[in-house]
């Protein structure tokens, strides 16, 4: 029998190699997106229903995120709808241990965003001593797919932590929020392109930074137009007033429908492995 060629061999590889998570592609980055936007929203949303108590809304998201990864961990190949359910609660379940750690044990937000920041790079840093790689196309064994989604669980609580700190404490205003992490994920993506920056690197900070545009688009359509007295700095920029339940919904429905795109997509085209 010829030998494949090289190419054909590594392309393989490749996917064989990405079967647990999927390619990086436009649609990635707009379904994580709505992720992290439904995980801001959906998390006040859900703590509303349970009256209000987020040690109650933390433990029940959190069952059902364990729930989730257990499945995701059972799956022998990327499966958008498995995939995508678990980073949409663990974006709810970062932003729940972040409002947790401001409200009920008085971290502030700048506390917090140097907590989160010092778990991630240590997460990072434990992940490539133990596998001398970060790239999400190596996620092929369990252990590596263990890293993988703890460090997304900091990059989440990071986000959530980091664009409260810009919005909220700093007053800056969620248009001016969401205007600042987009122009910060552009020049990413422009030191990419022009400057070489590493593509792991590169990945990994666009990756980080979607956490807080999200959150910023959630909530710059769901808070208030106008904040309750003595809560509104002068020049902040309040939000839409959609509301979470409104906004949540709408977000929800967006992701279903790129997730049945996705699927569709990959019964259309199965990805080849080297089984």
């Amino acid at each position: 029998m010829q030998t494949p060629p090289a190419s054909v061999e590594t392309r393989t590889e490749t996917h064989h190699f990405l079967s647990k998570v999927p390619e990086v592609t436009l649609y990635f980055w707009v379904i994580k997106v709505l992720c992290t936007t439904v995980g801001e929203t959906f998390a006040d949303f859900i703590n509303g229903k349970l009256g209000d108590n987020l040690t109650t809304t933390t433990i029940v998201m959190g069952s059902l995120l364990a729930v989730a990864l257990v499945v995701q961990f059972r799956m022998h190949e990327y499966v958008p709808a498995v995939y995508w359910i678990a980073v949409v609660l663990i974006s709810v379940v970062g932003t729940l241990i972040t409002d947790n750690m401001v409200e009920h044990f008085n971290v502030s937000l700048t506390t917090s965003t140097i907590v989160f920041a010092i778990l991630m790079f240590a997460s990072f840093g434990i992940w490539f001593a133990s596998e001398r790689t970060l790239s999400i196309h190596s996620i092929h064994t369990a252990k590596r797919e263990a890293f993988y989604w703890l460090a997304i669980l900091f990059t989440f609580a990071l986000g959530t932590a980091a664009g409260d700190l810009i919005a909220e404490k700093w007053s800056l205003g969620y248009t001016k929020s969401l205007l600042l992490f987009v122009g910060m994920i552009a020049v990413i993506g422009m030191a990419h392109a022009w400057l070489k920056l590493n593509a792991i690197v590169a990945f990994w900070f666009a990756y980080v930074l979607t956490r807080p545009l999200g959150a910023s688009i959630g909530d710059l359509l769901s808070q208030p137009r106008k904040l309750p007295a003595g809560q509104d700095p002068e020049g902040f920029q309040a939000g839409l007033g959609l509301g979470t339940t409104v906004t949540s919904l709408i977000f929800l429905a967006a992701i279903l429908a790129v997730i049945v795109y996705m699927t569709t997509e990959q019964r259309r085209h199965p990805v080849e492995t080297d089984d």
